[in-house]
């Protein structure tokens, strides 16, 4: 078997909008969404092996492996197909964790691309969506690879193109619990489906948005300031926030003007993953 080390992207994704249409007998909630892909990613340095065992390792903070949602990616492949090949991951972390931009989701789908191909697994897309959705209600997003209007939990996914604009995202430092919001009783649960094709920016809005500004001053703080220079909103259930510029050099100017205790980056909204293209490279050799 080729060892060689590979290097795989896992890009970071924002919620243009998030309205939630109700809530399902199981708790989970119906959603719509757009999800717009940033050529912004964590990256995972892969080697595999005929050890059997998955390790993982990475830049931050570690997390007991059998809670690393990396290692469960690779665990239920390996439960799934009966593989006994193994790997390790060295996880390069860039996206803030808990910020709503899908950095452990994308890690996940990552994982199960990577390791589909590196194990010669043979797994479809749609197969690897489907193992993607026990892992998180975000991961097939990332391994269908296109931006995306979703409706469902966020699994039913239909491919959309978009502008390339750029985008300013700000964290402001604040961890925010998905479960948290989702449980609250004050949550906007019956908002009005709208079609994919009547989409705008202007009528849409993100219903997780009041409420977290509520439970977070300091997002809602941070927001304000952001919506002095370009539209903005939060992405997900937050904490991250993020502004649309048609101009690469605005948005890098707002961010060096970044009230204290927010950091943030500028990224370019592409159609396509990253993720994919490293895949195809890796098919073309």
């Amino acid at each position: 078997m080729d060892t060689e080390l590979t290097i795989w992207p896992a890009p970071a994704k924002l919620n243009l909008f998030l309205h939630i249409i109700g809530q399902r007998a199981d708790g989970y909630h119906n959603l719509q969404s757009l999800f717009q892909l940033l050529d912004y990613s964590d990256s995972l340095q892969i080697k595999v092996d005929n050890s059997s065992d998955i390790r993982v390792s990475a830049n931050v903070n570690d997390i007991p492996l059998e809670e690393n949602i990396i290692y469960k990616a690779g665990k239920l492949l390996q439960e799934t197909t009966g593989t006994t090949k193994g790997c390790h991951i060295q996880l390069d972390k860039k996206l803030p964790m808990g910020g709503g931009l899908g950095g452990g989701s994308s890690n996940a789908a990552t994982t199960l691309i990577a390791l589909n191909q590196l194990w010669d697994l043979g797994l479809t897309q749609t197969q690897l969506q489907q193992l993607g959705l026990r892992l998180g209600a975000d991961v097939p997003i990332f391994v269908f690879g296109q931006n995306a209007f979703a409706e469902g939990v966020g699994e039913q996914l239909s491919a959309v193109n978009l502008p390339e604009h750029y985008f300013l995202v700000v964290n402001p430092g604040v961890h925010v619990s998905t479960q948290k919001v989702f449980q609250h009783p004050d949550l906007p649960r019956n908002t009005a489906r709208i079609d994919k094709e009547t989409y705008s920016f202007l009528n849409s809005h993100n219903d997780c948005q009041k409420l977290v500004c509520e439970m977070y001053p300091n997002i809602a703080k941070t927001l304000g300031w952001l919506l002095q220079y370009a539209p903005s909103r939060m992405t997900g259930t937050g904490s991250c926030l993020f502004s649309i510029y048609n101009d690469k050099k605005a948005a890098e100017e707002t961010l060096k003007k970044l009230p204290d205790g927010c950091t943030g980056f500028v990224a370019k909204g592409v159609n396509k993953s990253p993720l994919l293209d490293t895949l195809k490279q890796l098919k073309d050799k």
